[in-house]
C-alpha cells in the first residue's frame, strides 16, 4: 500500500485555524502564499523495474525523484497541495497487469482524477544521439487548450534561468493524450550531455529547476481562469 504524504494538507488545515483566529493577520499571511489551496500533482517519472534513461549506474528514476522532492518542498511553501505518484523507487503496475508500463501509467492518470488535481507537472529527463545537445524542454498534449500556455511560460523561464535553446514541443505519448486537466512533461535536461548530466545530479541545480518550475506555475495560476 502506498505511503501517502499528507504534509500539505496538514499546512493548509493549519492555515485555515490560523485565519479564523489571527484574522486580520492570517488574511496578509494566505495573501503572500501564491499557491495557497491549489491542487497539484507531481509525477516522478518511471520507478521501480523502470529505470527510464541511464548512463552507466546513473538512472533517470532516481534523478526525476529528487527533483520531484525538492519541487515538492517549494510548492508547498507557496502554499499549494501537493500529491505525487510516488515517493520512492517503485511503480504502479499492478501484478495482475499483463502490460506493465502501460498499468503503471494508467494508474498514474487515476490518482490524478482521485484528488481532483489542478494541475499536474511530469518529471523526466531527456536522452539524445548527439551528447552535444543540452537543455530542458517542455512538451504538451492539445487535449487541453491550457497545456500549451503552460508550456510557453515554463519554456520562456528556463531560457531565461538556463539559457536553454530547446523550444516547446508536441507529444502524443500514452499518458499525456489521457490526461484532460492542465498539465505538461517536462524533460529537465539531457543525461547524454556530460556537463548537464553531472549537473543535473547536483541538490543545488536541482533546487534551481525546481524554483523555475514553481515560479512558472505560480505565473500560469496568475494569468489563468481554470474551470471546475
Amino acid at each position: 500500500m502506498k505511503k501517502w504524504k499528507y504534509f500539505g494538507l496538514f499546512f493548509i488545515f493549519s492555515l485555515i485555524i490560523l485565519l479564523f483566529i489571527l484574522y486580520p493577520k492570517a488574511s496578509a499571511i494566505t495573501n503572500d502564499l501564491k499557491l495557497f489551496g491549489r491542487i497539484i500533482f507531481i509525477d516522478a517519472g518511471h520507478g521501480g523495474r523502470d529505470s527510464g534513461t541511464t548512463h552507466g549506474k546513473i538512472l533517470e528514476k532516481d534523478i526525476n525523484l529528487e527533483i520531484s522532492k525538492k519541487l515538492e518542498e517549494k510548492l508547498v511553501s507557496e502554499g499549494a497541495i501537493v500529491y505525487m505518484t510516488r515517493d520512492e523507487d517503485e511503480d504502479l503496475s499492478s501484478k495482475w497487469d499483463e502490460r506493465k508500463k502501460r498499468g503503471d501509467l494508467y494508474r498514474r492518470l487515476l490518482l490524478y482524477k482521485k484528488y481532483n488535481a489542478e494541475l499536474y507537472l511530469s518529471i523526466h529527463l531527456n536522452y539524445g544521439s548527439n551528447p552535444k545537445w543540452s537543455g530542458a524542454e517542455v512538451l504538451y498534449h492539445p487535449i487541453n487548450p491550457l497545456n500549451e500556455k503552460l508550456g510557453e511560460i515554463l519554456m520562456k523561464n528556463f531560457k531565461e534561468d538556463f539559457k536553454t535553446r530547446r523550444t516547446l514541443k508536441k507529444t502524443d505519448l500514452y499518458m499525456y493524450r489521457n490526461t484532460t486537466i492542465p498539465g505538461v512533461l517536462i524533460e529537465c535536461g539531457f543525461l547524454s550531455n556530460a556537463n548537464e548530466r553531472y549537473l543535473l545530479q547536483k541538490e543545488d541545480y536541482q533546487r534551481k529547476i525546481a524554483n523555475t518550475i514553481t515560479n512558472s506555475v505560480i505565473e500560469f495560476f496568475e494569468n489563468t481562469q481554470i474551470e471546475e
